[in-house]
């Protein structure tokens, strides 16, 4: 088999437009063997993909984001590392690098295609990257790794690789902001049309090779810090979070009769929406953060917006200790509840990781 120090470069061509008070740490036993890990989906997981569009920088790309622990901004929505990046630890990976961060990548060790402002569909957002579009660069990254290894061996890593995906919440977002007042009916519709199209995606994703799934699902969309800024008193709206939730539903019943019928099939799925609620209702008591309504970084109500400024201007006010914060700007987590929420999808118990968790998942022998 190929070195796994073996380095793969890959030209990529650009097309506009595209493209706190500590806490103890769970200590994770490494998995068994080398397993890659392949990231696609939204800001959640997007390590800087968006730094290298055609378009306006994202606020992102400005200070303070990575503050605490990249100590500069690296595209990340966050004051320190993503899920994906503690997930790549546990798995004994080196960090998941952007894909169309150029120069070298070790494309063995798997990629990350996840785009800030992303959906299932592409009409949520023209100026980034859709999962359509992740999975035309996954798709071209296949053929680099075939042609560095050969066939055999491509096929055997795409089989023991994770696919993590965090996508689906821009599209339910942008929904509601277009459709306030859509009937039931059409608010399953809609659902049905944003699973339809990630069947499809991971069903291609099985025909490369892809056996194992995993998944963060749709968050508390309504008690995000920019969700509550439009409120009446500050109050989660409820719209918004009914979408994520018959989404979920919709997914693992999705993934469930994906796994009945796909030999070789297997998934998790992270209840994302569960653990943001429980930090949401109760986070003093629980996991010890102060602040669960208001963001770290912003400006406005519950800070909810202008986070790194505009070009780095400052106009926004900055918290001094981001890990007493769940929230790090309108719509993200700070790195200290990005850790317990990796923790959770990697080693948690099936009330928070089902039907197995992700270490579990990582160790499945696929025949």
């Amino acid at each position: 088999m190929a070195s796994l120090s073996f380095h793969f470069c890959v030209l990529m061509v650009m097309f506009a437009g595209l493209i706190s008070p500590p806490i103890c740490h769970a200590r994770f036993q490494e998995p068994k063997k080398h397993v890659p890990l392949f990231i696609l989906g939204d800001s959640l997981f997007d390590p800087g993909n968006n730094l290298y569009l055609n378009t306006t920088p994202e606020s992102s790309a400005f200070w303070p984001y990575g503050e605490t622990f990249f100590k500069r901004a690296t595209g990340r929505f966050s004051d320190g590392r993503l899920v994906p990046d503690f997930i790549a630890e546990y798995m004994n990976l080196p960090t998941i690098p952007p894909y169309l961060q150029p120069g070298p990548q070790r494309f063995i060790d798997g990629s990350n295609f996840a785009s800030a402002g992303a959906g299932v569909l592409p009409e949520t957002n023209f100026e980034v990257i859709s999962l359509p579009q992740q999975l035309r660069y996954f798709k071209g990254m296949v053929k680099v790794l075939k042609h560095q290894l050969d066939d055999a061996e491509a096929k055997k890593l795409l089989k023991r690789a994770v696919y993590l995906f965090s996508i689906g919440g821009n599209d339910y977002l942008h929904f509601y902001d277009e459709n306030t007042n859509a009937s039931q009916s059409e608010k399953r519709e809609y659902v049905g049309i944003v699973i339809g199209n990630l069947t499809i995606a991971l069903k291609e994703i099985y025909g490369l090779g892809g056996r194992k799934i995993a998944f963060q699902n749709a968050g508390l969309l309504g008690c995000l810090p920019s969700s509550r800024s439009g409120a009446k008193n500050g109050a989660c709206a409820e719209e918004p979070s009914a979408l994520a939730r018959l989404h979920n539903m919709a997914l693992a019943k999705a993934l469930k009769e994906l796994e009945s019928s796909l030999p070789g099939f297997k998934y998790a799925i992270f209840d994302y929406y569960k653990a943001i609620s429980q930090r949401t209702d109760n986070p003093s008591n629980m996991v010890d953060f102060d602040f669960s309504k208001t963001a770290c970084c912003g400006s406005g109500p519950y800070r909810a917006s202008n986070c790194g400024g505009e070009r780095g201007r400052k106009k926004f006010e900055l918290c001094r200790i981001p890990g007493d914060y769940l929230w790090f700007d309108g719509g993200h987590g700070t790195e200290r509840a990005n850790r317990q929420l990796a923790e959770l999808l990697w080693g948690g118990g099936p009330s928070s990781t089902a039907p197995r968790n992700l270490k579990q998942l990582v160790e499945l022998e696929i025949m």
